[in-house]
């Protein structure tokens, strides 16, 4: 009767031990669900804010852009050719820095081809801004709406 009640022993020992492994797995993996319902709903949102700040940067870039030309054009019609100088030159830089970016650009790469058509008259511009010629004018707003036209498609 010994005997029994010994090897009753040891059949309970192995049942209780595994019976507590079941159990923390159990609550692992609850906690493990319940973190993944709160982390997935939150890193979705994440994700689409970067992809609106990514838009928004975007067009702001372009918009800069767009504005340094428009003020350089502005400048130009009114005879104020040394601040018309700096906004034009501004563009240009600007729009160098982002077409050499490459793939991180905010032009595609159609628009960045199209672009480098506009590089063929920056130095005669700036020299002509630099003389302070009132023919830098119509010059500066065809650059604008040749630009306008790449950029809006």
């Amino acid at each position: 009767m010994r005997e029994e009640v010994e090897s009753e022993r040891v059949e309970i020992k192995p049942a209780r031990s595994s019976n507590l492994l079941r159990r923390v797995g159990l609550y692992a993996a609850l906690m493990l669900i319940a973190f993944l319902v709160g982390f997935v709903p939150m890193w979705l949102k994440a994700r689409e804010s970067g992809n609106n700040l990514a838009a928004t940067e975007r067009t702001l870039s372009l918009a800069r852009l767009q504005n340094s030309l428009a003020s350089a054009a502005l400048d130009a019609r009114r005879g104020e050719y040394e601040p018309a100088r700096q906004a034009v030159s501004q563009f240009y830089t600007s729009l160098r820095a982002d077409i050499d970016k490459g793939d991180d650009s905010t032009l595609t790469p159609a628009q960045r081809d199209a672009a480098q058509g506009l590089f063929a008259g920056r130095d005669e511009i700036i020299t002509l801004l630099a003389r302070s010629d009132p023919a830098v004018a119509d010059r500066l707003s065809d650059v604008y709406a040749s630009f306008r036209k790449i950029v809006n498609g």
